[in-house]
């Protein structure tokens, strides 16, 4: 899978090397141009439209230079997918926040969920010359292999996922404050002796470990 295959660079090289390749785009334009410059492969099934809301057909191996403007929403979307291995192209920002470590600055509700769904490695910079046109930011090569089985046992991982991003948005509060809100939308009485009663009410939200935001989701789905 090519997801945002561009002018089809890449997807002309994974033809070469594999025995279908899907090459998904949104631009019409350069969808046209796909066409063309790719007819005389068979392999290759351009498809047109937003990868996140068409349906693909299935696929084992994710190998693209996405829109880096989609790279959350993407993953997440990956997350629900079954597939073996991914390598992507990710601002260098954006990939250090998945292997971002406890409590320093780049760890985020992203870092929570994917150290759930997928083992991390980056495996290269892409200095931003290397692109034309040149972006202002530079690039790593990423690989993504889902974990089999996961790390840790969840009821809901929606919940967990939801949970895990709306605590981050009060990443410095102490959890029994920051998960209230969260509480109230549930329509639960006894917010304060619910949010009290939790593991790890007294930490920072920062200061949790991938696990504890686990443990504080099934807590809340019981």
């Amino acid at each position: 899978l090519d997801v945002g295959a561009g002018l089809g660079f890449l997807t002309r090289f994974l033809a070469g090397r594999c025995k279908t390749v899907l090459a998904v785009e949104l631009d019409a334009r350069l969808v046209k141009v796909l066409r063309e410059q790719l007819k005389n492969l068979p392999n290759i099934r351009i498809i047109k439209g937003d990868v996140l809301k068409t349906e693909i057909p299935k696929f084992n191996k994710v190998v693209s230079i996405p829109p880096y403007h989609i790279s959350s929403s993407l993953l997440l979307w990956l997350f629900n997918k079954s597939f073996d291995c991914a390598v992507l192209v990710f601002q260098k920002e954006f990939a250090e926040r998945l292997i971002a470590h406890v409590g320093s600055e780049r760890y985020g509700w992203l870092t929570v969920v994917a150290y759930y769904h997928v083992e991390v490695e980056l495996l290269d910079n892409v200095p931003r010359w290397m692109f034309h046109p040149q972006p202002e930011v530079d690039s790593v090569i990423v690989r993504l292999k889902p974990k089999k089985p996961p790390p840790f046992t969840l009821k809901s991982k929606e919940f967990f996922r939801r949970l895990t991003r709306a605590l981050f948005t009060h990443r410095n509060r102490i959890v029994k404050n920051a998960v209230l809100p969260i509480i109230k939308s549930m329509h639960l009485s006894n917010v304060e002796k619910i949010a009290e009663s939790l593991p790890f009410h007294d930490k920072r939200v920062r200061e949790l470990a991938p696990e504890d935001f686990g443990a504080l989701a099934n807590a809340l789905t019981e």
